[in-house]
Order: C-alpha cells, then structure tokens, then sequence
C-alpha cells in the first residue's frame, strides 16, 4: 500500500526538518481534490485523476496512484462512468491511516 523506500527518500532529500510541511500540503491538496470526486464532482475527473496520481507515487503511496491511474485512462477512454470513485476514495482514506501510523512508527 505504501512505498516506504520512496518515503524515506523523499524524506532524505527535502530533508527532515522540512518533511512534515511536504506531507502537510500533501494531505492539504489530495483532500481538497478527493473532495470534490467525493462529492460527485466528475467534470475533471480525468484532470483530477491524473494530480492525484503524480501527488501519490511522490509520496510513495503505491495503490492509491494505481488506482488513480485506472481511473484516468478509463477517463481517457470516454468511461469515466465506469471509474470507481468510491473504492478511490476509500483506498486513499485507508492510504492515509497506514501512512501516518507508518511515520510515527519509523520517523
């Protein structure tokens, strides 16, 4: 679910001291977007897909960005119909929970 190599190598090149901020306007940003897809909001669905996508592997989150990625190429295709929002959703929200229990853990 998380990339913890790339964690940590994000951690190591921003920095200790500045990596609490990264993952603040991270978590900042991905809730603002998954918002609005959770809010029924599809008219850039695909746009929306394709941030979230690129925020999620920087961060390392590896099934959230897979997701995201199905999602903007169905987009692509004219099937944003057929993208799962929900389990998007959900899977960043479970994304989230390991994550910051994660970083307590190893930080």
């Amino acid at each position: 679910m998380i990339d913890w190599p790339r964690v940590s190598e994000l951690r190591e090149e921003v920095g200790p001291e500045d990596f609490g901020e990264v993952v603040e306007i991270f978590l900042e940003e991905v809730e603002e977007v998954i918002g609005k897809l959770d809010g029924g909001n599809r008219s850039q669905l695909e746009q929306d897909l394709h941030f979230l996508k690129g925020s999620a592997l920087n961060l390392g989150f590896e099934t959230f960005s897979s997701l995201c990625l199905d999602g903007e190429r169905r987009s692509a295709q004219g099937e944003a119909d057929s993208v799962d929002v929900n389990a998007i959703v959900a899977n960043f929200q479970a994304s989230k929970s390991t994550f910051l229990t994660g970083l307590a853990e190893k930080f």
